[in-house]
C-alpha cells in the first residue's frame, strides 16, 4: 500500500470515529519525529556515556593543587605529563605562590615549583613519587565544534567532568593580545578549574585551562603544543627561554603569495640584523610556523627559543628568499616579531581583567 493510501485510510477511519483532519496531521507528525527524538536521546546519551568513561579513565592523573601566595590560600587543578610526577598547571596556581601540596589517590604530596612562565601562563610542579600521567594530544589537530572534556576541582570540591566544544581560535581578547592563539571553549568554569587539563575524545590533553570567559560561562585554555614548547625549553635550559630576531611588520595592501605581512623595520640590534633580510620584504615563513597575516607572527613569535637557528623565508619581488638567523634572548621591552600587545589577558579563572601589560 503506498503511503498516501495510508493516511488516506487513517483519515477515514479518524473521521468516522468523530476525529478532525487537523489530529490526523498530528498523529501524522509524531510519527515522523520520533525517530529524530529517539535518535537525538541516543546521541545525548552516548556521549555522556563517553564523558563518563573518560573521567574514570583520567581522573586518577589529575590532582587538587592547595598553596600559599602573598594575599591568602589558593586552590586549583593540575595533571602529571609523565610517571616521575612532573605536573601541569596554570602560572595562577603554581607561578608565584609556595608552600605547595599535591593530593590525588587519597594521599598528600608536597610539590616544589620547576618554572612558572607568565607569558604562556604555565607552571611545572613536581612531587617524589611515580605517578600516572596522560598522554599528550596535538591542538593542532583540533578544528571548530570539535568535542571536548575538562577534569577539574571546582570551588575545592571533589573532581568532575565538564563537557564542550571547542567555539573558536582567539588571539585576542576585548583587545587585548594572548601570547600564542589560544583555544576558545564553550564550558562553563569556576573557581579552582585553573590549570585543568582539556581532553580530546580519545583521551589526549589538547590545552590547559587558564582564563574563564563572560562570567565564567566559557573559558580560554592554552594549547597544548605551546606548552609541550615550555616543558621543551625547560629540559634543554631549565627555563622557558623565549626567543627574538627583531623584525617589525605591518598589513600590506596587497597579498602576496598568499601572505599580507610586510616588513617594515629591521632593528639595528636585532639578531636578524645581519641575515639579508630587507623592509618590504612579505613574511611567508617563521620556522614551521607560516604566516599569512601580521597577526601570524604572534604564534610565530612564541615558538621562537633563544639560541636555535630558525628559517625565515619571505617574497623579494618575484624570488622567495629563506635565511637562518640565530635567535637571542627576548628582550623584555618587546616580543619577538609580534605587533606590540595591549595588554596582557588574565590569567586567572577568578579575577577581573589585568590592565597591565
Amino acid at each position: 500500500m503506498s503511503r498516501r493510501s495510508i493516511f488516506s485510510a487513517a483519515r477515514r477511519s479518524l473521521l468516522c470515529r468523530g476525529r478532525t483532519p487537523g489530529f490526523v496531521s498530528l498523529v501524522a507528525l509524531v510519527s515522523l519525529t520520533a525517530p529524530a527524538l529517539r535518535a537525538q536521546q541516543d546521541t545525548a546519551g552516548a556521549i555522556s556515556r563517553e564523558v563518563k568513561a573518560l573521567f574514570e579513565r583520567c581522573g586518577n592523573a589529575v590532582v587538587k593543587i592547595h598553596a600559599v601566595d602573598e594575599h591568602s590560600e589558593l586552590s586549583g587543578t593540575g595533571f602529571f605529563v609523565d610517571p616521575a610526577g612532573t605536573i601541569y598547571t596554570s602560572y595562577s596556581v603554581g607561578g608565584e605562590a609556595d608552600n605547595f601540596t599535591v593530593q590525588f589517590s587519597g594521599k598528600k604530596y608536597h610539590a616544589t615549583q620547576l618554572m612558572a612562565d607568565l607569558r604562556s601562563g604555565l607552571a611545572l610542579l613536581k612531587i617524589d613519587a611515580a605517578t600516572p600521567f596522560l598522554p599528550i594530544g596535538k591542538s593542532s589537530d583540533l578544528g571548530l565544534a570539535t568535542p571536548v572534556v575538562a577534569i577539574g576541582y571546582p570551588l575545592d570540591l571533589p573532581e568532575s567532568p565538564s563537557f564542550g566544544m571547542v567555539a573558536g581560535f582567539d588571539r585576542k581578547y576585548l583587545g587585548r593580545y594572548f601570547s600564542t592563539t589560544h583555544l576558545r571553549v564553550n564550558l562553563a568554569t569556576q573557581r579552582g578549574e585553573a590549570g585543568a587539563p582539556l581532553l580530546n575524545f580519545s583521551g589526549q590533553v589538547v590545552g590547559i585551562l587558564v582564563s574563564s570567559v563572560d562570567s565564567g560561562s566559557a573559558c580560554y585554555a592554552l594549547p597544548i603544543d605551546a606548552a609541550e614548547k615550555i616543558r621543551r625549553n625547560y629540559v634543554r635550559f631549565g627555563d622557558a627561554h623565549h626567543g627574538w630576531i627583531g623584525i617589525d611588520v605591518q598589513q600590506a595592501e596587497n597579498p602576496i603569495a598568499g601572505s599580507t605581512a610586510e616588513m617594515t623595520q629591521i632593528r639595528d640590534d636585532a639578531p636578524a640584523a645581519e641575515s639579508g633580510l630587507e623592509p618590504g620584504d612579505i613574511l611567508l615563513q617563521v620556522g614551521n610556523i607560516a604566516v599569512h597575516q601580521p597577526e601570524d607572527v604572534i604564534d610565530a613569535s612564541f615558538f621562537i627559543t633563544a639560541g636555535d637557528s630558525v628559517p625565515i623565508t619571505v617574497m623579494r619581488g618575484d624570488n622567495k628568499v629563506t635565511v637562518n638567523v640565530q635567535a637571542a634572548s627576548t628582550k623584555a621591552e618587546t616580543m619577538a616579531l609580534a605587533p606590540a600587545p595591549k595588554a596582557a589577558v588574565p590569567l586567572r579563572l577568578d579575577s577581573a581583567a589585568s590592565k597591565t601589560p
